[in-house]
């Protein structure tokens, strides 16, 4: 009789610590890992962990808790910075690490257990994978999911506000909302370091103000310096930064059902939650306690 064989497709956070479980659970599977995109690339800037998600990781994997702890930066209030005025929160309790960080300690750790990789393959059908469990970790536009919509019953819907994911040169020194008022309307940047010298800079906005600014005609580079120009108060003069900072529209999903015979769904490609909550690499990376319900929008 053949090695059991598990196949995940995305090497994304929740691809990879789901790897890095099945091989301390099941050393004796094999597991591979496909993800679309050559070897350390990646979208976005930082990822966030509250404190909470941190203690579920370290009581179940100590090991991984130590790899990843000592790159993360820490905070514990949050920063309101209003039109008229500024208000802190206090004793809010998050870290962050930047995402190819988090990503590349993960596949050392997954590579060290015996997971295998294959980047830069696009698996265009189901029907390529012969293994005996398939884990759809591909995100919102899930090749798994959309293979059997029919049984995992996903509900989809788009929200109205636009958002784009930049980053800066400035460290916050605490999770930061802005809002600003501006001749065409409102905007919010959701800000918070990631490094000692880097910060994630999500700008957001209604679909009012998204087309008074024209911002569709822009692309990237053009919106990171007029987001700049928006929020140069908020920057201290530092610029934002692009890397596949297209202007998006949230999609809100959720699905009925996670398991289909043997295909399983899991992060973004199971459900979204919106970045305004917070760590939300706990509820794609497998990070919550056993047994506990991820939220969900």
């Amino acid at each position: 009789m053949g090695r059991s064989t598990i196949e995940i497709l995305g090497g994304g956070p929740a691809g990879l610590y789901t790897g890095i479980l099945l091989r301390r659970l099941l050393p004796h599977v094999r597991v591979r890992i496909s993800e679309q995109n050559p070897q350390g690339a990646t979208f976005g800037f930082g990822v966030v962990f509250s404190d909470q998600a941190l203690d579920f990781l370290k009581g179940h994997d100590a090991e991984t808790h130590s790899l990843v702890t000592p790159h993360m930066e820490r905070w514990q209030n949050m920063t309101l910075n209003l039109p008229k005025g500024s208000v802190v929160l206090d004793g809010v309790g998050f870290s962050a690490i930047g995402r190819l960080e988090l990503i590349e300690i993960l596949r050392k750790r997954a590579e060290a257990l015996g997971v295998e990789f294959r980047f830069s393959h696009i698996v265009e059908s189901l029907d390529e994978l012969k293994a005996d469990l398939i884990v759809g970790a591909d995100g919102v536009n899930s090749l798994v999911r959309w293979s059997l919509g029919s049984e995992f019953a996903p509900h989809l819907e788009v929200l109205g506000n636009h958002f784009a994911w930049f980053g800066t040169t400035r460290p916050f020194d605490t999770l930061t909302q802005s809002f600003v008022e501006t001749e065409h309307g409102p905007l919010n940047a959701h800000c918070y370091r990631f490094s000692p010298d880097r910060s994630t800079f999500i700008v957001e906005c209604d679909d009012d103000t998204f087309k008074a600014w024209n911002f569709s005609a822009l692309g990237e580079e053009g919106s990171a310096r007029l987001c700049g120009e928006i929020f140069r108060d908020i920057l201290q003069g530092a610029p934002l930064i692009a890397n596949k900072s297209m202007w998006r529209q949230f999609p809100r999903l959720w699905c009925d059902k996670w398991v289909a015979g043997r295909h399983v769904l899991l992060g973004d490609a199971a459900h979204t939650a919106h970045f305004s909550i917070g760590s939300g690499t706990r509820l794609d990376g497998g990070c919550h306690r056993a047994g506990q319900r991820s939220r969900g929008p």
